[in-house]
């Protein structure tokens, strides 16, 4: 396994739409590997694979607290078969956004369809952080961004926060 570099916003490669994945392969059990690594080592709950550059409809997570066991989940071409009529509000963040957090709306509960790492269809229902952090991945999938969700306004303001970020980080190096 090896760590992957995550891009970060906003970058033009976050806003690519994800390949759907012919078949789950070594190849595409070892980019899951490489992205638990990256993910846990950042540290997060979520990564889709083309925050690490890889256009394929790939999602790894672990709502695992500290002093829990991990609880990883391997999404790969999730689907989401239905999402309940209410909504709920949670704070997100992105690693590919970081230190940056909004409150997005999305739907409380939803239910996918997915293939695991072994390559079997499976269905999940979710709810609370469970169904936002797949959401929230899902929308990656699509090109979309958690700040896509906020005002033109407040997306703005973090987008030029994370430039002047890049650009002091840069004068640093």
């Amino acid at each position: 396994m090896s760590r992957l570099p995550i891009i970060t916003a906003p970058d033009p490669r976050l806003k690519v739409h994800s390949a759907i994945v012919p078949v789950v392969d070594d190849a595409v059990r070892r980019l899951i590997d490489d992205m638990m690594e990256t993910m846990y080592n950042a540290p997060g709950i979520g990564l889709a694979a083309i925050q690490v550059g890889v256009p394929k409809r790939v999602i790894v997570m672990d709502l695992a607290r500290d002093g829990e066991p991990p609880a990883p989940l391997h999404l790969v071409n999730p689907e989401i078969v239905w999402a309940a009529d209410e909504d709920a509000v949670y704070e997100e963040g992105c690693l590919s956004l970081p230190d940056q957090y909004a409150e997005v709306s999305r739907p409380a509960e939803i239910e996918i369809a997915y293939l695991d790492y072994h390559g079997q269809a499976l269905r999940l229902k979710a709810e609370g952080l469970k169904a936002v952090c797949i959401q929230h991945e899902m929308d990656h999938l699509e090109g979309i961004l958690f700040v896509d969700h906020l005002s033109a306004l407040k997306r703005n303001m973090i987008l030029r926060r994370l430039l002047k970020q890049r650009r002091l980080n840069v004068a640093d190096a």
